[in-house]
């Protein structure tokens, strides 16, 4: 019978903890949600684009869409997708948007890529950021 006694007496401790770590839990939600209205406005100056596999036109018409709502886009690309981020900037700038867009920055640097598998070093990936600003 002790045994019996012992095991119900844990039982609702585990009830109580569960209530209280739900309770964190929705405060936890509450903090989020309170970092992302402060964030909203920075999003809305300067948009971020990330060049990756797709085709040209679909990250120009991102590019072009961004700058119709905003004043700045940012295009930021890594290793053998940095020339298709120039031609992306490019294309915007002369084809779509015409004496609307110029290039207000272009900023380049290096990344070291750390390999999940050990005794590999890391590979340094050049990196470009391309700024297209509204005239």
């Amino acid at each position: 019978m002790s045994e019996e006694e012992t095991i119900e007496k844990e039982e609702p401790k585990k009830k109580t903890t569960a209530k209280k770590t739900t309770a964190k839990k929705t405060t936890a939600k509450k903090t989020t949600a309170k970092k992302d209205t402060t964030k909203e406005p920075e999003k809305q100056q300067s948009q971020i684009i990330y060049i990756g596999k797709k085709d040209t036109i679909s990250y120009v018409l991102v590019a072009v869409t961004i700058l119709n709502k905003s004043d700045m886009c940012s295009i930021q690309a890594r290793g053998r997708q940095i020339s298709k981020a120039v031609d992306i900037a490019e294309i915007t700038r002369r084809k779509f948007l015409q004496d609307m867009v110029e290039v207000d920055d272009v900023i380049i640097g290096s990344e070291d890529i750390i390999s999940n598998e050990e005794g590999i070093p890391p590979k340094t990936v050049s990196t470009i950021d391309i700024i297209l600003k509204r005239k």
